[in-house]
Parts: C-alpha cells; sequence; structure tokens
C-alpha cells in the first residue's frame, strides 16, 4: 500500500518519537526503516526477553506488534497528533526461538480517526506471530483532562 504521510518531516518525527519512548529502549528494540505507513526493526534476543522454555515470552511478542504498528501508524499523522492502540489481536502461529526477533509494521488502512494495522514477526525466515491492531488518532492536549 501507499500511503502520503502528513508532514514532510515525518521520518525526524518518528525518531523523535522513539527517542522518546522509555519501554522499547528497556526491551532493547531498534527501528532499522521508517516508511510512510511502515516500520521495520529487530530485537536481539536475551535470556529476559523469553519465558520457561526459551521461547520469546508472548508479552514480548506483543510489545514488539504494537511498537511497529503504533510507529507505522504515527508516520501518517500530523504534528501535534500521536496515535494509542485502542485494539490488539495477536496469533501466536510458531514458537519464537533464535538469536534475533525481527519486526515489521504497516497501515492497511488510514481514516480520520482509526488507523488498521498489521504487524508481523519472523525469527530468520520462520513467521512466528501475526497481528492485527486498531490505532486510534489522538491530540494528546485532548488526553489531559
Amino acid at each position: 500500500m501507499s500511503f502520503k504521510p502528513a508532514e514532510t518531516d515525518f521520518t525526524e518525527m518518528v525518531k523523535e518519537k522513539i527517542n522518546g519512548n522509555h519501554f522499547l529502549h528497556y526491551l532493547g528494540f531498534t527501528i532499522n526503516e521508517i516508511k510512510p505507513g511502515f516500520i521495520s526493526g529487530e530485537l536481539d534476543l536475551q535470556k529476559h526477553h523469553l519465558q520457561q522454555m526459551d521461547f520469546v515470552h508472548g508479552g514480548v511478542t506483543a510489545t514488539v506488534a504494537d511498537i511497529v504498528a503504533g510507529f507505522a501508524a504515527f508516520t501518517l499523522v500530523k504534528h501535534g497528533q500521536g496515535v494509542v492502540t485502542v485494539e490488539l489481536k495477536v496469533s501466536y502461529l510458531n514458537p519464537a526461538k533464535g538469536d534475533v526477533l525481527q519486526a515489521k509494521g504497516y497501515v492497511i488502512k488510514a481514516g480520520q480517526r482509526l488507523y488498521f494495522c498489521e504487524s508481523e514477526l519472523w525469527v530468520g525466515d520462520l513467521l512466528v506471530a501475526k497481528a492485527s491492531l486498531t490505532m486510534a488518532v489522538v491530540n494528546p492536549e485532548d488526553m489531559r483532562r
């Protein structure tokens, strides 16, 4: 799909938002590619990302799916706006076991107030999870009431 960002400096907007996302940094997730309506990145897997059977924890998987979809949606908003997740469904397709979790998120439909997004998570050439998300476009000052 091809989307036109609302702002010409959307890449800088995303990078600034990434710098302020504390949980993303805590996890160790890095963004590799930024395009209108698309984000990709990766997580070098560490012991603290794993559950008791040494698979990537489902919460980590859901979080990464949310991160890439959210930032994909954020590439399309105007200055001063943000996006928040209003719905998230994750399908865990295969156990995630390996060294690097790769993720891509993309917008499939951008409405006025809601963006419908998907995420894919891979370990090597194995698709380990797919997510469907709805993001709401918000004005942060409206949320402080």
